[in-house]
């Protein structure tokens, strides 16, 4: 798997080496860059957003899994992943950085009858960052669940049940920039986690994924 490359906000280029770009928000994303995931995990850069900060820096994932009948494979699940910077500091942030979050897969129907659901789908959030023993600061979000049943000329679809992650924390940079190949690392591993893959060889094996809809999703 190739390391991860992207596109920042204001006209920088992928290298980090806009003219005026801090050398910390440099340093920051050469460490994103830098990142190799397991093989089920493909990320692409992706435009940032413009306005959330004065520097961004995006990447979005799917993860995959082989798929005989499917030279492309089964996605599973998808993200994107956003690094925000503003030299400033942000009084919300409570620092100078702040990394935001979307990720979202199908799963069985059934699934959703889970009261618990969404709590252990956070928790795999935060024991992602401490298994990567990343510090943070200010985590904030939700976990959204929607149920799809389908009618008239769709109707032959099986019913369908999406959840959603939306979430963004402060990374800690009380060394001037933060670690963000381990907050990628360990981002990959919620996708992962959130797609029903068992740990990588030599990972923690942690909390059980849920079981996930192994078949193409419709589009």
């Amino acid at each position: 798997m190739a390391a991860a490359q992207g596109h920042l906000a204001n006209g920088a280029d992928s290298t980090g080496g806009r003219d005026g770009a801090p050398l910390a928000f440099r340093h920051a994303v050469a460490g994103l860059r830098g990142v190799r995931p397991r093989a089920e995990v493909e990320l692409d850069p992706t435009p940032p957003p413009r306005r959330l900060a004065p520097f961004a820096y995006a990447l979005e994932a799917v993860v995959a899994a082989d798929d005989a009948e499917d030279d492309g494979g089964t996605e599973l699940a998808e993200g994107r992943l956003i690094l925000l910077h503003d030299p400033e500091g942000h009084e919300s942030w409570r620092g100078t950085f702040r990394l935001v979050t979307l990720v979202h897969a199908e799963l069985e129907p059934e699934m959703a009858a889970d009261p618990l659901l969404p709590e252990v789908c956070w928790s795999w959030l935060t024991g992602a960052l401490q298994g990567r023993r990343v510090e943070y600061l200010e985590p904030s979000g939700t976990v959204t669940l929607a149920a799809s049943h389908h009618f008239g000329g769709l109707g032959d679809r099986e019913p369908s049940t999406r959840i959603e992650i939306r979430a963004s924390w402060t990374p800690s940079d009380a060394a001037g920039v933060p670690d963000t190949a381990a907050h990628l690392a360990a981002w990959c591993d919620v996708l992962c986690q959130i797609a029903g893959l068992p740990p990588a060889q030599g990972q923690e094996p942690g909390v059980v994924p849920l079981p996930q809809r192994r078949g193409p999703r419709p589009r």
